[in-house]
């Protein structure tokens, strides 16, 4: 199973170098006099200038304004109504599809619980854990330590390649993580779902607005809806697509990786199907909004 984990992030870290038949690279100076990277594929012109953390972060309240907003305009009322349907269809089955899922797990002998090995511990902190089983390998590639660690990776491949676009992906995954973490964790004491292996009633109990001291006390009694892990992953594969566009395989490749992590949740009754559909809008809207600051406007202008 270590294999299978080291397999899966040696993958999703393997997004480096260009494709010659596709792609086409420019430098241009920018307003400090100092190089900046833009990258064009097909119709889009990627920019990617010098990084400043600080200035990602505090990207973060206009990112959680324009993630509000954004749903209900009026290009993306279909999308909108389509994780609304989708939502309410699911919350009214998800006691059947998880008992189908448990039952497919049984079936194929998916151990359902999760089972971690110490790799790093600081004193009584066990700083990294890696997974014992499949299970545990695909529940734990939705966790946020997974995303931050490919994040890393980018941000230390950038500084020693010179890549701009590695550091600024990086930048990219640490903030769209911040506020994608944010929005799932208001709406998550909203809401107030019971987690499966804590249901009182089949399908989870919903207790809107849990006190922060009862949300603290018992988090898995009010902290399903919606899934942050799923919304971690959909979000990092959606900013690395956006940033690497000539990378055709991210696309499928994550969106495998995302529905093996969505089974595992479910196999080890963490999550309701139900939770997902918004999980994988706030996800993929995330990562847009920080990735779009890359683009070129459309008056020419450079927008960094």
């Amino acid at each position: 199973m270590k294999i299978i984990y080291i397999g899966l992030s040696i993958l999703l870290c393997g997004i480096r170098g260009y494709s010659q038949a596709d792609t086409a690279m420019a430098s241009k100076p920018d307003s400090s006099t100092k190089s900046i990277q833009v990258f064009i594929y097909k119709k889009d012109t990627l920019i990617f200038g010098k990084v400043n953390l600080l200035n990602n972060l505090k990207n973060v309240p206009s990112d959680m304004w324009q993630l509000g907003k954004s749903p209900f305009k009026k290009e993306h009322l279909v999308p909108l109504s389509i994780v609304a349907a989708s939502t309410g269809l699911l919350i009214w089955q998800d006691q059947n599809v998880l008992n189908g899922i448990r039952n497919i797990s049984d079936k194929i002998n998916l151990d359902p619980e999760t089972n971690y090995f110490n790799i790093l511990t600081v004193g009584s902190t066990k700083v990294l854990r890696g997974p014992k089983n499949l299970n545990t390998a695909l529940y734990q590639l939705g966790q946020g330590g997974t995303s931050m660690i490919l994040a890393g990776g980018l941000w230390v491949y950038g500084k020693f390649a010179h890549d701009r676009r590695a550091i600024n992906t990086a930048a990219d995954l640490t903030e769209t993580f911040i506020t994608m973490g944010l929005a799932t964790q208001v709406l998550k004491r909203i809401s107030g779902r019971e987690s499966p292996f804590e249901r009182t009633v089949n399908g989870g109990k919903w207790r809107p607005f849990p006190s922060f001291s009862a949300y603290q006390k018992n988090t898995p009694k009010y902290d399903a809806f919606p899934s942050g892990h799923l919304s971690t992953l959909v979000a990092s594969i959606t900013v690395l697509a956006s940033n690497y566009p000539e990378k055709k395989w991210i696309i499928p490749v994550g969106s495998l990786i995302a529905s093996g992590c969505a089974f595992a949740m479910m196999n080890t009754e963490v999550h309701w199907a139900g939770d997902y559909p918004l999980a994988i809008a706030i996800g993929y809207l995330s990562g847009k909004i920080t990735t779009l600051r890359h683009k070129k406007r459309a008056n020419g202008k450079w927008f960094l």
